[in-house]
């Protein structure tokens, strides 16, 4: 008969220490499905596969979640190695074959540009990817892959944890308001150098000529903005990762409307109405100046909130903010959400209308809005899920901000939510 195994082997876990296990890693929302609803064990969580958690019954539909449970799997495994031999079990080959070469050969590295390893996070361009640790549980510690930057700075990859660097966050929201602010005293400026309407006539445009004014549409702009406001906000309430919505949100927001004070200042389109009571105006010393752009900044440059301005016109900021709102909903809610997706997509397109309708911008100031806006957050989404130049020397020159914002990002951020507060009961046990 043979020995019984100690209390403390992963084959004599009972179901409560598994669930500890799982706490432990960072997967605490599945302790009910796995653990109460399924009853794993010790022996039955080392058989566990990722095909397991895949199927049926367990049917997990997170990738990221399946893959980092896989990894925290096979590094338990590859630490109980003699206990899989003594239940019959063999390990599971599922890591990609050049990896684990990679663990028995000791010490691996990749040097050179942009070259790539199939699995995982392995793409090198001026670092060095190693394997720490010479034995086989190397790898099973969880520290033996990483990154060795030029600084010497050496970061895990394969964790995939997502941390929301809070302090990040507020960074970005500073970088924000300050943008917001500047482009308020900049909007200040350009008022003063509004073209005479007398001498410079609105240009033609074929919207404006075909369409008559509205006089209440720019009203409804608005009001079509700040619902799409309230749906973000809530959807950044419930988000499990909602520092890294904010600070991705604020440092698209800052980085387009710095982009708008740049274009709005060296160029003075003429006024696109006749309705427009806009005469270059001058407020005198500096400090008045400020003055009105606290007045623009405190009033978020809405009419609903009294703001008149004038000669802002290239590009439009309502247009941009309106769209950028519409893709933050979009994206950060799950595919299935048809109907949140149709009232945030109809939301953007009718504040669109309503704002050309209005005839406050031309249409090219609403159609480049529309364009720079959506590039800069695909372009921005696309690098961040790819990951394919957050490491690299190029990514660090052209995108400083990005590589800073994102180095720790690593992969998609999945639409996960949870209630934020201990109460109410009810609220929590639903959502989170």
């Amino acid at each position: 008969m043979g020995m019984a195994p100690p209390e403390d082997s992963v084959s004599a876990w009972t179901y409560k220490q598994v669930a500890q296990w799982l706490q432990e890693e960072g997967f605490g929302e599945y302790v009910q499905l796995l653990c109460t609803q399924h009853r794993l064990d010790g022996p039955s969580l080392l058989a566990l596969t990722e095909a397991d958690l895949r199927g049926p019954p367990l049917g997990l539909t997170v990738l990221g979640d399946i893959k980092r449970l896989t990894l925290a799997l096979r590094r338990l495994q590859r630490q109980n190695q003699a206990q899989l031999e003594e239940l019959g079990l063999r390990p599971s080959d599922s890591l990609p074959t050049n990896l684990l070469l990679g663990a028995a050969g000791g010490e691996w590295s990749c040097d050179g540009a942009d070259r790539r390893y199939n699995g995982g996070d392995r793409l090198c361009n001026g670092t060095e990817l190693r394997l720490r640790n010479g034995d086989r549980s190397g790898y099973g510690s969880g520290t033996s892959l990483c990154h060795v930057h030029s600084s010497g700075r050496c970061r895990q990859h394969l964790a995939g944890r997502l941390d929301p660097e809070v302090w990040k966050t507020v960074i970005s929201s500073i970088y924000v308001f300050f943008v917001f602010g500047f482009t308020s005293f900049v909007m200040v400026i350009v008022h003063e150098r509004v073209p005479d309407m007398r001498t410079y006539p609105p240009l033609p445009d074929i919207f404006l000529d075909s369409v008559p004014r509205i006089p209440w549409a720019f009203a409804m702009a608005e009001a079509c903005g700040v619902i799409l406001c309230y749906m973000f906000l809530l959807i950044l309430l419930l988000h499990k990762h909602r520092s890294i919505l904010l600070r991705r949100l604020c440092s698209l927001m800052g980085t387009v409307f710095l982009l708008r004070c740049c274009t709005m200042f060296v160029t003075s389109l003429s006024v696109p109405g006749q309705h427009l009571k806009c005469a270059s105006k001058t407020y005198g010393d500096t400090w008045g100046k400020i003055q009105r752009a606290l007045a623009i900044w405190s009033g978020f440059g809405m009419t609903l909130t009294g703001v008149q301005t004038c000669g802002d016109y290239m590009f439009s900021g309502h247009t941009v903010v309106i769209t950028l709102l519409n893709f933050f909903v979009t994206e950060y809610t799950p595919r299935t959400w048809n109907l949140i997706h149709t009232i945030s997509w109809v939301l953007n397109l009718f504040g669109i209308f309503f704002i050309l309708a209005a005839h406050e911008h031309y249409s090219i100031d609403v159609f480049i809005a529309f364009y720079i806006t959506t590039r800069l957050f695909l372009y921005y989404h696309t690098l961040a899920n790819t990951r394919a130049y957050q490491q690299s020397r190029r990514a660090r020159i052209w995108f400083p901000m990005f590589s800073f914002f994102e180095c720790n990002v690593n992969g998609p951020v999945p639409n996960q939510y949870h209630w934020p507060f201990n109460k109410p009961a009810f609220m929590k046990a639903l959502i989170g």
